[in-house]
């Protein structure tokens, strides 16, 4: 088994005023030659957004990108014609594939946005983008895992697609709770990141905004010491 702790305290960290943003691996003007990846999870970004404030029209292109709003709700538009809002319990792919722009704003006059945004590196190049969105009951993760993201050609329940063998995963641990996890294959690591709470994974102690990223293991325990909102990301290594 091969490990990597990611402490909270330790992702770098980006104050830009109407923008508060920590950074899990390098990303703009964080640049950390140990932190690039972990297999093909390229960014982690967990974000908060001041009211009436937002990212303005830019481009992606050949990236898997996921969001998962943790508070607060993100108006999203882009060019394929999309023009809807993420709200806590949803999950928004989006396969930039040959080329997109999109904006992301939050249009509370209050409340502050914090969300999640993922970045995978796809296995096919120069796919049609696509954009796919969707809620899903709070009840299908509690104490166990729920499929919210998974490869195109291998979906599972109502999970949204990616270009690439990879799999996003929700659960809400009450306290003192038991969860095994088992990659799919023997190439795959998990990444382990703890939105809320306080568990043990494979024996390491970690707590809200913590990581640890998992490889070459046939499972990993996790036991919840205190009521806990996980992410976890199944990812191909190489």
């Amino acid at each position: 088994m091969k490990t990597i702790i990611h402490k909270s305290d330790s992702r770098g960290y980006a104050d830009h005023g109407w923008l508060k943003s920590h950074h899990t691996f390098s990303f703009a003007g964080y640049q950390n030659p140990e932190r690039m990846n972990f297999g093909m999870l390229r960014v982690l970004n967990d974000d908060v957004v001041q009211p009436k404030m937002g990212f303005g029209t830019h481009p992606h292109q050949n990236m898997e990108i996921i969001s998962i709003p943790l508070k607060g709700a993100l108006s999203h538009k882009d060019s394929m014609g999309n023009k809807r809002a993420i709200e806590v319990g949803e999950v928004q792919v989006m396969s930039a594939g040959t080329g997109l722009t999109h904006s992301e704003f939050n249009d509370s006059k209050t409340d502050e946005v914090n969300f999640l945004q993922l970045w995978i590196i796809p296995e096919e190049m120069s796919v049609k983008p696509n954009y796919e969105q969707r809620k899903f009951s709070d009840d299908g993760r509690l104490n166990q895992l729920q499929t919210v993201v998974a490869p195109k050609d291998k979906l599972e329940g109502e999970a949204l697609p990616i270009s690439q063998q990879a799999y996003i995963y929700r659960s809400s641990l009450e306290a003192n709770k038991d969860l095994k996890l088992n990659p799919k294959s023997d190439n795959h690591g998990l990444y382990v990141f703890v939105a809320e709470g306080e568990v043990e994974v494979a024996g390491t102690h970690l707590t809200k905004r913590d990581a640890i990223g998992i490889s070459d293991a046939e499972s990993i325990d996790i036991k919840s010491t205190e009521d806990s909102d996980l992410i976890v990301i199944e990812v191909p290594m190489a």
